[in-house]
């Protein structure tokens, strides 16, 4: 008679004490394994200047730019059949390049024109695949906005973005698995609205990012455009066609992995009034005399 309680309680505490503490143990270990993982990815950004968490190499960056292209292309209408179009992405992106700080990099820079004629977007692979819709080069009025649109990209591109968005999402992933973990309790099904709330916090975080991201590139892209001779202010021209494309049904910037429209024409004119500040400048060395 004896024997029997004993195994029972026994029983009740293995269930609700230990497994409890062995699951905690568990997330602080995942979550110790990953920002341990995370401090240790610094490479410095020999354009920017900046000490950034990479974990990939250039070459891999461009491996991996070169094996998702096609499929990229695809989902775009495929490559654009007017040569001309082509030729004259060519031709600004890679003076773009040349005239700038983008040019003493190791990327493989090459532009392309989708013949998707509904998708206004523009978007940048890892190792310098740069992509533009014909609907959005459409919509473009000039050289200028096109070389804007360029300028971006390879903004984006030399702050290696892609690189850094894949070791956030690591880290993301790490420490939202470790709060599934620690809360989850397969006896208690409310526990598991706390591990849903996590993956969404971790969600959002990796939208901040992609926001910050964004306008990075758009500085970067006014001091590219200014290094080749294009008015800066045409980037400005650009925001204004994304918003009217956006025709009020864009999501609120918070849940956007872009920053409103005009949020970003007045980072765009901050960056052109401090054109000093570019990368490999001085005061006295700004192309456009700003």
């Amino acid at each position: 008679m004896y024997s029997q309680p004993r195994r029972s309680y026994y029983g009740r505490r293995t269930q609700r004490g230990c497994f409890p503490g062995g699951r905690l143990l568990i997330a602080a270990a995942v979550a110790i394994f990953s920002l341990i993982s995370y401090s240790g990815m610094r490479q410095d950004n020999p354009v920017t200047g900046e000490t950034q968490h990479i974990d990939i190499t250039v070459d891999q960056e461009i491996a991996l730019g070169l094996q998702a292209a096609p499929e990229m292309a695809q989902q775009f209408g495929g490559v654009d059949p007017d040569p001309q179009a082509q030729a004259m992405v060519d031709e600004i992106g890679n003076h773009i390049v040349s005239s700038s700080p983008a040019g003493s990099t190791e990327y493989q820079y090459d532009f392309h024109v989708l013949g998707d004629s509904r998708t206004i977007n523009a978007f940048a692979l890892p190792g310098g695949q740069i992509f533009i819709t014909r609907a959005l080069m459409d919509r473009l009025a000039t050289e200028g906005e096109l070389a804007g649109v360029l300028g971006h990209e390879v903004g984006h591109v030399v702050a290696r973005h892609s690189a850094e968005q894949i070791a956030k999402s690591q880290l993301t992933q790490g420490l939202t698995g470790a709060v599934v973990i620690a809360s989850y309790d397969p006896n208690n099904p409310a526990s598991m609205r706390t591990a849903q709330v996590a993956m969404v916090i971790g969600q959002l975080v990796n939208m901040k990012y992609g926001r910050d991201d964004e306008l990075e590139a758009d500085f970067l892209g006014v001091c590219f455009i200014d290094d080749a001779g294009y008015n800066p202010e045409e980037l400005i021209a650009v925001m204004r066609v994304l918003a009217q494309a956006s025709q009020g049904q864009a999501p609120p910037e918070f849940f956007s992995t872009h920053p409103n429209p005009e949020r970003r024409v007045e980072r765009i004119q901050q960056a052109i009034q401090s054109l000093d500040q570019c990368p490999g400048r001085s005061p006295q060395t700004s192309p456009s005399g700003m």
